[in-house]
Order: C-alpha cells, then sequence, then structure tokens
C-alpha cells in the first residue's frame, strides 16, 4: 500500500462483515438504498459504515452535492485496502477449515 502498509485500516475492514461487504459491493456506484437491498442491511448501518469509510479514504462520494441519491464507489487506496484484507480473512477461513 503506496511503500507504507496502513494495518490499521486493514484492521478497520476486517472487523466489520459489514464494512468488508460494503467496500465489496462499492466496485461500482451505488446508493445507500441500493447497498442495503442488495446486502440486506439496514439503512442506518449502511450509512454509518460509509461516514466512517469515507473518512478513512476508503471510497469516494461521487456527488456530493446531492441530499438524496448520493452515489459511492470504491477508492483506489480502498482497493488496496480490501485486497490485502481479504488475505487475512481467506487465510482465517482456510485455519477455520483445517
Amino acid at each position: 500500500m503506496n511503500k507504507v502498509t496502513n494495518w490499521d485500516d486493514i484492521s478497520f475492514i476486517i472487523s466489520s462483515r459489514y464494512r468488508c461487504k460494503i467496500l465489496k459491493e462499492l466496485k461500482n456506484p451505488k446508493t445507500p438504498s441500493q447497498l442495503s437491498n442488495t446486502l440486506s442491511i439496514n439503512k442506518t448501518h449502511i450509512s454509518r459504515a460509509l461516514t466512517e469509510l469515507i473518512d478513512k479514504k476508503l471510497i469516494n462520494c461521487l456527488t456530493p452535492n446531492h441530499r438524496k441519491g448520493r452515489l459511492y464507489v470504491i477508492s483506489n487506496y480502498g482497493i488496496k485496502v480490501l485486497e490485502k484484507s481479504l488475505t487475512f480473512t481467506n487465510n482465517k477461513e482456510a485455519l477455520r477449515n483445517n
């Protein structure tokens, strides 16, 4: 990750299945309502997670001036952190299966 791995951000992602699911889903722009419907997660949890992910620069809001129907997408940095996070979660699953 840009020469220095930000372990805090990786830990931030793997500590919440909501954040991880949302990041995976934001490879294409989506609104909070679309995320809520697709992931079957309450909009309140979606909104909280989106705010946290924006604060960490893991996602971008493509329409920040809109009050409703804002579109969000994963940032380049978010992609790198997600990829690194998935290697940890996949290793964790492999250990459980053995």
